[in-house]
């Protein structure tokens, strides 16, 4: 009888690299490493060493500085000479066709930024047709103007009718500067394509928002991996994919939820990111449109995050670029059962720091002025889940009334007991 013995596939490893600016202090570079690490991991990388660097700026040649450069070099050898491969370097900012070409023939490795982790983690996540298609659009454009790096070795040709020898001589440029504007051309007529094929599902997806009737539409928003599906799963008693990864979710579902005897639609949708492309934004526009259409957000967000502030920051700059941020909102402080403080010594003299806060304290800043409209829950454990459909019954009550003033008698104020 044979004997099957199944090999274990090994994660990729990766290397992390990060500058510390002006803009950007050494707090600010860890709290973004550790979510391009969070974003390596869910690609399915393991991450096992980080490199930063303090400068004025990315060098324009080489993101970081010649000397770090060598030392990353220095390390991904000594890592070889020890039986440990580094499978690539991931840049925490989007790289040039030239910075990543230059870095390439340095390193000698795979090298990624994070738009193009991003993107394949979105490639990686997407299920249904639209979300593939979107994605593809997006990869081709983040491609585009880094399509020259792929036919460098071309320039060791001589070929054509030049002189054939110099730098920058025309003989040069013969092969790889067809090659290269055919490749272009290739990718301009699919991207054309891709942007009619989002356009008919953009169009289906209109005519399916305007079968659904009278309803008042709720949109989930919010941070990537702040427990969205899983508020949706909630509410809507439905099994949309739900797991700490970032992007568990791509395509936005539409579920019809009745509170009381209160029916509406509850959407949810993408999470956002930071430094996330532009490009990326547009080709999901079909898929946000859910946002833009929604008379009411649900902005929820990982209390327990301990950057949580400038992840508000980051949605609410992307609500605005999508031209949603004067929507009716309701904030939801998700995962409380997850809040860590550290209390301060008594002879501590100096000033208290964020991580200082008990959950009481936080509530009395800036969220105590939002009311009503700021609500505490953990959706994991179920914590003041009720509290949060009384507050979505009343809003979307408010919302229908005034849409439709004649319902009022079909749905009575729900009390505060």
């Amino acid at each position: 009888m044979k004997e099957f013995v199944i090999s274990e596939v090994k994660a990729e490893t990766a290397v992390l690299v990060g500058l510390i600016t002006p803009q950007q202090d050494e707090a600010k570079t860890k709290e973004y490493l550790d979510e391009l690490e969070f974003l390596a991991d869910t690609a399915g990388a393991v991450t096992v060493k980080r490199f930063t660097q303090r400068v004025g700026g990315p060098s324009a040649v080489s993101y970081v500085g010649k000397g770090k450069l060598e030392e990353i070099k220095q390390y991904i050898h000594e890592e070889e000479e020890n039986d440990r491969e580094i499978g690539m370097v991931i840049f925490d900012d989007e790289l040039s066709a030239k910075q990543i070409r230059n870095i390439e023939n340095e390193l000698h490795v795979k090298i990624l930024d994070r738009t193009s982790l991003i993107l394949d983690i979105f490639a990686m996540r997407a299920q249904t047709a639209n979300a593939k298609t979107q994605v593809e659009l997006a990869q081709y454009r983040y491609m585009l103007p880094r399509l020259q790096r792929l036919w460098t070795h071309l320039e060791r040709q001589g070929g054509g009718s030049g002189s054939g020898g110099g730098k920058g001589s025309v003989g040069l440029r013969g092969p790889g500067e067809t090659q290269l504007e055919m490749d272009r051309r290739i990718i301009l007529n699919r991207m054309s394509l891709l942007k009619k094929r989002l356009e008919e599902i953009d169009k289906q997806k209109t005519t399916q928002r305007k079968n659904r009737g009278r309803l008042i539409r709720v949109a989930l928003v919010g941070y990537t991996n702040v427990g969205k599906s899983t508020i949706m799963n909630l509410l809507a008693k439905s099994e949309v994919f739900a797991e700490n990864k970032l992007f568990a979710t791509l395509d936005t579902t539409v579920r019809k939820v009745v509170i009381g005897n209160l029916p509406f639609l509850l959407a949810d949708t993408v999470g956002f990111i930071r430094k996330l492309p532009t490009d990326l934004v547009d080709s999901f526009k079909s898929t946000l449109d859910e946002v833009r259409e929604a008379d009411l957000l649900v902005h929820v967000v990982d209390i327990s995050h301990p950057d949580f502030e400038e992840q508000i920051e980051v949605v609410n700059q992307t609500l605005k670029e999508l031209g949603c941020s004067d929507k009716p909102t309701i904030i939801v402080f998700n995962k409380i059962d997850n809040y860590h403080w550290v209390e301060k010594d008594p002879d501590d003299l100096t000033p208290p720091t964020k991580e200082n806060r008990t959950l009481d304290d936080l509530k009395k800043t800036w969220m105590a002025r939002l009311g009503d409209d700021c609500l505490f829950i953990s959706a994991r454990e179920k914590q003041n889940i009720d509290e949060m459909r009384n507050v979505l019954y009343k809003r979307v009550r408010e919302l229908h009334v005034q849409k439709y003033p004649y319902n009022d008698f079909l749905y009575p104020e729900m009390s505060d007991d």
